[in-house]
């Protein structure tokens, strides 16, 4: 096993476990609840850690983590039919509600 991912947010850690699963890779939630221990322990070591089961996916469990954290993956579209910028979380148009294909 090898460590793929940490962040002090627990949210965020969850978030890319279910990215990580999305695309079959098997992964493993670490210190998920160890936050309690702050204090007696390093913030550090209480942070939730994410893991890859199998080596052999590490290089495309990072490459999926690097793609889904960028802010480039997530352009803002117009409108075809309004001309509207919507935000790339929109499935649709905020303006007028024409589909975003």
């Amino acid at each position: 096993m090898k460590m793929v991912y940490t962040n002090k947010n627990r949210l965020i850690v969850g978030n890319v476990k279910n990215i990580l699963e999305a695309h079959e890779i098997d992964v493993f939630l670490k210190n998920e609840f160890s936050q309690g221990g702050n204090g007696e322990l390093s913030p550090f070591d209480t942070w939730p850690e994410l893991w890859v089961l199998n080596d052999s996916d590490y290089d495309s469990a990072t490459s999926v983590i690097e793609n889904s954290l960028s802010k480039d993956t997530d352009p803002e579209w117009k409108c075809s039919t309004c001309g509207e910028i919507n935000n790339a979380s929109f499935g649709s148009c905020w303006k007028c509600q024409s589909d975003s294909t």
